[in-house]
């Protein structure tokens, strides 16, 4: 099998670590819906912009998508919003590093599904690799003594992962109704339809129930514009990776986002690694490695 989501994973994980942050201290100015709506209807633009460089670069015309790939792809687009909102209300509640404990169970949730509904295979090793890589994430993202920060952080997490896999289903799915040679235009594609759907969706709300949040989000146009970019640039590797492997490989390698997590702790702020944090890394390493050596 073609390696090469690897790469695209491993930039897409590096991408989105820092789309979440920007994300995150935008909530506090424009609330949770505002700082989602912010990833999409600034990303969307640059996507546009992939697509036409995808288009050149192809020397392929935009497809014509069938009926499935609208489902698929509407699927991934509404269900994205609704964990990314999830996920930013369970980081103004909990610290960032519990929130990814909730979160990272979402590889579990891929694999399932995409037995289910995709029919992508799942080999002993791959489902030892994402137990493991999981146990690694939660292991480093425990507080002292095991707290989670309660039930209902726990159940904005675990529903937020949740969604998050079924948006990864979803755009997978899309990628593969298209039925396209390659993967660089089917995965292009794919992005640009569903953040256009995203940036539509969020805006019509926002308009209807909460014009002051746009007005907001107009203001801040400048910290908004790089966290949409990012988003965009991100999720562009993600697609790419999804048109080459199973989403559960995709989402279990992705977890080491963790460890940009803690690379930019450790050398911004000079926090110290625990032994149980070490040992949580060994693990996610570990079932990273196994992962990539069960798809050799």
């Amino acid at each position: 099998m073609n390696l090469l989501w690897v790469a695209f994973t491993v930039v897409a994980a590096a991408g989105q670590t820092a789309r979440n942050a920007m994300q995150r201290e935008l909530t506090a100015s424009l609330g949770a819906v505002g700082a989602t709506h912010v990833r999409f209807l600034f990303g969307f633009p640059f996507a546009l912009l992939f697509l036409a460089a995808a288009t050149i670069f192809t020397h392929s015309p935009l497809p014509h998508p069938p009926p499935l790939f609208w489902l698929w792809i509407v699927s991934g687009a509404l269900t994205q919003i609704g964990g990314t909102a999830l996920m930013l209300m369970t980081m103004t509640e909990r610290s960032f590093v519990v929130t990814v404990a909730y979160l990272k169970t979402e590889p579990l949730f891929v694999a399932a599904l995409g037995l289910v509904f995709l029919h992508d295979p799942l080999t002993p090793g791959m489902i030892a690799a994402i137990l493991i890589a999981t146990a690694g994430v939660v292991l480093i993202s425990l507080r002292t003594g095991g707290e989670t920060g309660g039930v209902r952080p726990a159940l904005f997490g675990l529903a937020s992962g949740g969604l998050f896999a079924i948006s990864a289903i979803g755009y997978r799915g899309a990628i593969l109704a298209l039925h396209l040679p390659g993967y660089l235009m089917p995965a292009t594609f794919a992005l640009a339809v569903g953040l256009v759907v995203q940036a539509s969706v969020l805006t019509l709300y926002l308009a209807a129930t909460k014009p002051s949040v746009l007005r907001a989000i107009a203001r801040l146009w400048r910290p908004s514009l790089f966290a949409g970019f990012m988003g965009s640039a991100a999720s562009e590797f993600w697609f790419l990776a999804f048109a080459l492997a199973t989403a559960a490989s995709v989402r279990t390698l992705g977890l080491i986002d963790v460890l940009f997590a803690q690379m930019v702790s450790h050398i911004l702020f000079r926090q110290k690694t625990t032994l149980r944090e070490a040992a949580g890394i060994v693990l996610l390493v570990g079932g990273a490695v196994l992962l990539v050596w069960a798809h050799g």
